[in-house]
């Protein structure tokens, strides 16, 4: 292994300054570094100032796109959250409904969220010919559901795979993204993978919309700070002593998130964030893995954001200055507009410390950011968490003053303990039953079979494990390598697994038995020799059922693989196992047998191809049907023993 994942690479790590180097040398860091001497803090700031300055005068900066009405909200958009389209807060399964306002409601614990990326395709996306615009297109009601979204109060980003080369081919990427945009009418678009879009594509998104804002995963060059009004603050390591972002310093109206989304412990994400008046990823449910917020970090972005959004008009035009000294252990920035000056300190060490609060005359109120009161004397700023003061000189604002009594009423948490979820498996409810199919298929012997299972390390994992953990960036061969696990099933009785099942007798069932899928979206079975597709988890129960059967658990579809007279049906199609599990957040299946499909071009589609049967593959399973594709069928099994 080339690298330590769980050290910063080169890259990552804060641009140091130095008095004597070029100013074009601060160009190309993400964060530049603040020096550890506080003597040398006014330098510090009179450098990186210079550097704005001759950078603005080099690049001749042109923020014309920062003064258009309809994007002026991307300057506060202070959190946004990474959630799949089919997270269990935002989509009932059992309902096949839409539920917003759950998914707002958990919200409450960051202090609510501004905006939230509708994630959709990855990565399930190669397991058929669809491409990443049917994937959003085919939901049924998404229109409604962005429209809902913004009730509510969030703006809404999409996600753009520039990547996706190997699907169903349509029209160019600009032409298709412009317009789902205006068909979805959208907020933003984050751009997975991709720093920036190029001209062409801006050109196109803004006519389409004008005023759509662009995300840009990690680092963003400067000179397209002017045409993209966000970025990710990701795999940004800082100094001992925070420092200043750079794409913050730059252009105050350009908003970054802070994210590290394989983290445990989102402090310093959130102590920089606050001292750049800058904003926070929440990405609790990566692709199926739960990477949940701890108590205290939750409790310390529910703080920030209420403090932000109060005050978002001093963070985006007020003086600032970075690296206030306002005594030992402790850190500062200054953020100053007209009667208003909020004092965001950070502290980023193992055990509270306090601070001293200035002096004032009798028309200044100051309020302690930590528990919304009025400060006297000295204030306390919770170990790596954040506090601070704002002081106004005559009457308190009234948005000011809500935010304090938002604060005084949800105190610090330091619960900084990890919130595990746990990832049950789930059973088949029960269908009306038709006659046994006796006889057909292979049989696996009940007792003790030790397993060996390959899988891809995608950012799923495979079963409820998070595949990587507070890992910085991980590259290859973390990433997308094949891994192997050993498992241990007990099968306590003869376990009869059927061939696959073919189209004939799928349409058979469905004409005698009356069977009508709650969803029918993609659901249109017919007469054929070859597997039976186009079938969801649902649809294949229901037959299992029908024949007084189940589906296989993919341990015994496995074994199964194993023993003569084991055959496939051709063309090659995925398998539905009996392996569906939910944490409460996502729900997956584990696919087995793989199939002649190929979506090339990328590694993050779905492994293409017929798999060896100690393969599987974690799929997530989207609603409404969706599931359904002409590249997954089923097989059923029978417990020998059961009787008949």
């Amino acid at each position: 292994m080339s690298f330590d994942p769980l050290v910063p690479r080169a890259i990552d790590l804060p641009r140091p300054w130095a008095p004597a180097a070029p100013l074009s040398d601060l160009d190309d860091g993400k964060i530049l570094a603040a020096p550890s001497d506080r003597a040398q803090w006014p330098a510090f700031r009179e450098r990186i100032t210079a550097w704005r300055d001759d950078a603005r005068a080099r690049l001749d900066y042109d923020d014309a796109l920062y003064h258009q009405a309809e994007s002026a909200w991307a300057a506060t958009c202070f959190t946004v959250a990474q959630v799949w389209l089919w997270d269990e807060l935002l989509y009932d399964f059992e309902h096949a409904v839409f539920t917003p306002e759950k998914l707002v409601a958990d919200f409450e614990r960051f202090g609510g969220i501004d905006a939230v990326v509708l994630w959709h395709a990855y990565p399930i996306i190669g397991i058929d010919e669809r491409n990443q615009w049917d994937w959003y297109r085919d939901v049924p009601g998404i229109v409604e559901l962005v429209a809902h979204l913004r009730r509510l109060g969030l703006r809404v980003f999409i996600d753009y795979n520039p990547w996706d080369t190997g699907t169903r081919r349509g029209r160019d990427d600009r032409t298709e993204l412009a317009e789902l945009v205006a068909h979805l009418d959208v907020d933003g678009i984050f751009l997975d993978t991709l720093r920036e879009a190029g001209p062409e594509l801006i050109d196109r998104l803004q006519r389409a919309k004008p005023g759509v804002a662009l995300e840009g995963e990690s680092k963003l060059a400067l000179e397209r700070i002017s045409d993209h009004h966000l970025s990710w603050a990701q795999w940004f390591a800082d100094s001992p002593v925070p420092g200043v972002l750079k794409a913050r310093w730059f252009e105050r109206r350009h908003m970054q998130h802070h994210i590290r989304r394989w983290h445990r412990d989102y402090s310093g994400e959130l102590v920089s964030a606050w001292l750049n008046g800058a904003g926070v990823m929440v990405w609790e449910n990566v692709f199926s893995a739960w990477v949940g917020w701890n108590a205290r970090d939750a409790a310390t972005l529910a703080r920030m954001v209420t403090w932000q959004r109060a005050l978002a008009d001093v963070l985006v035009r007020g003086e600032w200055t970075p690296l206030v000294d306002v005594g030992p252990d402790l850190v500062a920035g200054e953020f100053v507009l007209g009667s208003t000056r909020l004092l965001a300190v950070a502290n980023p060490h193992d055990r509270d410390h306090a601070m001293t609060v200035p002096g004032a005359d009798a028309s200044i109120t100051t309020l302690d950011l930590c528990t919304g009161q009025l400060a006297t004397g000295q204030v306390s700023v919770p170990s790596h968490s954040i506090g601070g003061l704002v002081q106004v000189r005559g009457p308190v604002p009234a948005g000011l003053a809500t935010a304090a009594a938002w604060v005084a009423e949800h105190p610090h948490n330091p619960d900084a303990a990890f919130p595990y979820r746990e990832t049950v498996r789930l059973h088949a409810g029960t269908m009306p039953t038709g006659p046994r199919i006796p006889g057909e298929g292979v049989v696996v012997h009940s007792g003790r079979h030790r397993l060996t299972v390959r899988y891809r390390m995608r950012e799923t994992g495979i079963y409820a494990e998070a595949p990587f953990v507070d890992e910085w960036k991980p590259l290859e061969p973390r990433l997308h390598d094949l891994r192997t696990l050993e498992r241990v099933a007990n099968l306590a009785t003869d376990v009869r697994v059927s061939d696959e099942i073919t189209a004939d007798q799928f349409w058979s069932f469905v004409q005698q038995s009356g069977y009508e899928p709650r969803c029918a979206q993609g659901f249109e079975p017919g007469p054929g020799t070859g597997p039976a597709t186009g079938v969801d988890l649902s649809d294949a129960r229901a037959y299992a059922s029908w024949v007084r059967g189940r589906l296989p658990t993919e341990d015994e579809w496995q074994l199964a693989a194993g023993a003569p007279g084991w055959r496939r049906t051709r063309p090659g199609v995925w398998n539905w196992t009996e392996s569906e599990h939910s944490d409460g957040r996502s729900r997956w299946v584990i696919l087995k047998g793989g199939s002649d499909h190929h979506a090339e071009g990328s590694d993050w589609y779905v492994e293409p191809g017929i798999q060896s049967p100690d393969f599987s593959c974690k799929f997530l399973l989207p609603g409404f049907g969706l599931a359904r594709s002409p590249w997954i069928g089923f097989r059923t099994a029978w417990d020998e023993e059961s009787p008949t």
